[in-house]
């Protein structure tokens, strides 16, 4: 069977589930001339106390853990096949590493037979995709469609402040809250330019001939309009702006079976909500557990120490990120009455079982360091799924 995924809630058939072995601190550098090799060789010494192994061990016997839970239900899991995303590569513009190949939705949006390989903002994000190429290989011949974006060339900075002036920044009630749940941590944001098209397929929720794409710092106008003319007039994308600053759309909307709808409440009001929402039932949600307190420690006593060394010798980094913590909403639906939700997310869960879903709870330690929840960390590439139109 080729690839076949048209919405998010669909009875799953086959899945790829990430993974964290061998990952890496971005190490980019945006000049002409690559760095030197003792300066590189410098930061990866750097860097490689920012993934401990205890540390990636747990990542892998939570992602196992997931991939457990996924067989047991019946469906079919693949892995990525690895590279090495330590080793530099450069353009005429600049050089990087790569990071992981655990958040595999970011960069692949699986509509209907077809796959889109997305233009990342993120130089370090390049090659990521072809750890995934086998999986689209075995189903090529199938009447898998494969679609590559053009390759931004990044030549100039494409992520830019959303502020000016960042200490006149006025804080919101998203912001305040998420202070309350991360120790303080305030949410840096950013915004991409139009130069080029730039967008990660984690901005799009998939909705049968609709497709929601967020308009955020993971992708731009361009973006929208590049997808829209590649899924021609059987699709419509649809552009929401208003609901969320910073990235990828999985933490914020979470279209459950059609007419029903989970929305970030601290995000999403009756407002702002997507007009294409108008008639389905929403439950609105904002509970998530804190972001855990051994996640903060590593971050602030490991990473970010790590990070302002390797940000002194002239690289960028991403080691300063850290996931929202509704990043903790992030799920995935088995089918319709099924879903695997993190085990922290008590509140969640009991939302859920009220709607008379059955949750299936895995533990997943790392996602805010990782970057990514249960639904980045996976990329469905066949359900029992037909094209249908759930909005007219």
């Amino acid at each position: 069977m080729s690839v076949n995924s048209h919405n998010e809630w669909d009875k799953l058939q086959e899945v790829i589930v990430g993974t964290a072995e061998g990952s890496a601190a971005v190490l980019s550098w945006s000049r002409p001339e690559p760095p030197s090799i003792e300066l590189l060789r410098e930061a990866r010494n750097l860097s490689v106390n920012a993934f401990p192994q205890w540390f990636l061990d747990e990542i892998a016997e939570d992602l196992e853990g997931l991939c457990q839970a996924i067989r047991q239900y019946g469906a079919l899991v693949h892995r990525p096949e690895l590279h090495d995303v330590s080793k530099s590569y450069s353009s005429p513009f600049w050089t990087s590493t790569g990071n992981n190949i655990y958040n595999v939705r970011d960069l692949h949006l699986v509509v209907g037979n077809t796959v889109l390989e997305t233009p990342s903002q993120h130089m370090s994000r390049y090659y990521e995709g072809s750890a995934l190429y086998h999986v689209w290989y075995k189903h090529f011949d199938d009447g898998l469609r494969w679609i590559s974006a053009p390759k931004p060339k990044l030549a100039e900075p494409v992520i830019l402040p959303y502020f000016r002036d960042e200490n006149e920044r006025i804080l919101t009630g998203e912001d305040i809250k998420h202070q309350e749940l991360t120790g303080g941590r305030v949410e840096q944001l950013h915004k991409l330019s139009e130069n080029e098209i730039l967008f990660e397929a984690a901005n799009t929720v998939r909705m049968g001939k609709d497709l929601l794409y967020l308009l955020s710092s993971s992708g731009n106008r361009k973006g929208a309009k590049w997808l829209q003319s590649v899924l021609g007039e059987e699709y419509r994308v649809h552009v929401t702006e208003d609901i969320y600053r910073s990235s990828h759309i999985d933490s914020t909307v979470l279209a459950l079976r059609p007419g029903l709808v989970m929305l970030n409440s601290t995000r999403v009001n009756e407002r702002n909500c997507p007009p294409i929402f108008d008639r389905w039932d929403k439950i609105w949600f904002e509970d998530v557990a804190s972001t855990t307190e051994a996640e903060l420690k590593f971050q602030k006593e490991v990473r970010e120490p790590i990070a302002a060394e390797l940000e002194q010798l002239g690289f960028m980094t991403n080691l300063r990120d850290m996931a929202s913590p509704w990043v903790g909403m992030n799920f995935l639906s088995l089918d319709m009455e099924t879903v695997l939700v993190d085990e922290r997310q008590k509140k969640l869960i009991k939302v859920l079982e009220k709607q008379k879903i059955t949750v299936v709870p895995v533990r997943m330690r790392h996602i805010y360091t990782q970057g990514g929840g249960i639904h980045c960390a996976t990329l469905d590439t066949i359900r029992e799924s037909t094209l249908e139109n759930y909005f007219d």
